[in-house]
Order: structure tokens, then C-alpha cells, then sequence
């Protein structure tokens, strides 16, 4: 009975952390894995995301393809209007990126491996506090290496 009981406990805590999210391209598709993306405060969208804070994000992805350059690509769909989030999108994202044991994995990716990103950002006191659409990618190159979206807000 104890035993049970502590094992639900601990899914419950380890379903906490994850967060709702859609695949890009396929409104309203999650993730397979519940556990996919954990974004730091976040279980259910719209992910309030407050100014003058880091927002963590962690994502378990496995690439399609090998892979030798990544780099980030994320912005803020406001009315539409897709305007990149300042600090993060367009840079590097070799240094986020881990093997499962924890180990730094850098962009030398090989396919059909698992893989963690992690990263932190700040919420900068230059964004409106307005509801948006964020779309956060992995890219090399054109190709799509992983991607997702999720309904948020700024708040002060």
C-alpha cells in the first residue's frame, strides 16, 4: 500500500513539471511524451512568463538527421506578427545541448539518438505584457531539427 502510494505521488510530481505544448505546423497535436518540453513554471498554457526573470526551457528531442550546426530560432507570434525574441533567437545552441547521462553533446548530433536542451532566457523589461503564441524551434540551416509552440503571456 505505502508502496503504491509513494509510486503515484512521484508520477504526480513528475507530471507537474511537464508542459502542455502543440508541435509546430499541427494546431491543437501534442507531444507523444507528456514529459517532452518542461518550461520553468509552467504545467499548463498560457505560460505566464513575468518580466525582469529567466524562463527555463528543457526539451527531449531525437533528430532526424545528423547534425554538425544548431542554432535557436524563437519569437513571439503577436497578432499574428511572429517578432523574435531578443538574446536567444538566432544564436548558437550547441552549448544547451546534452546527452541523457548529462554529459555536453555540442551540435555533432547523430540521428535517431536522444538528446536534452536546455536553456534560460530572459524575460527583459523592454516586452509588452500582452497574450502570444511562442514558437520555439532548433534549426540547422532551413531544416527543422525540433520545434514547438505553446499559448503565453508577459506579465509584470
Amino acid at each position: 500500500m505505502l508502496r503504491g502510494t509513494i509510486f503515484v505521488f512521484a508520477a504526480l510530481l513528475v507530471l507537474a513539471t511537464a508542459t502542455e505544448v502543440n508541435q509546430c505546423g499541427e494546431p491543437g497535436k501534442k507531444f507523444e511524451d507528456v514529459n517532452q518540453v518542461k518550461i520553468s513554471g509552467c504545467n499548463v498554457p498560457p505560460c505566464k512568463l513575468k518580466r525582469r526573470t529567466k524562463a527555463s526551457v528543457e526539451q527531449k528531442f531525437v533528430p532526424d538527421q545528423d547534425t554538425d550546426n544548431i542554432v535557436n530560432s524563437v519569437n513571439a507570434a503577436v497578432l499574428g506578427v511572429p517578432l523574435p525574441f531578443v538574446g536567444v533567437d538566432g544564436t548558437s545552441a550547441c552549448e544547451s545541448i546534452f546527452n541523457v547521462d548529462g554529459t555536453p553533446a555540442g551540435c555533432s548530433l547523430k540521428k535517431g539518438v536522444e538528446y536534452l536542451y536546455k536553456q534560460q532566457f530572459p524575460v527583459l523589461q523592454i516586452y509588452p505584457t500582452i497574450s502570444m503564441v511562442i514558437h520555439y524551434a532548433l534549426l540547422q540551416g532551413n531544416t527543422t531539427i525540433t520545434c514547438f509552440e505553446v499559448p503565453a503571456k508577459i506579465v509584470n
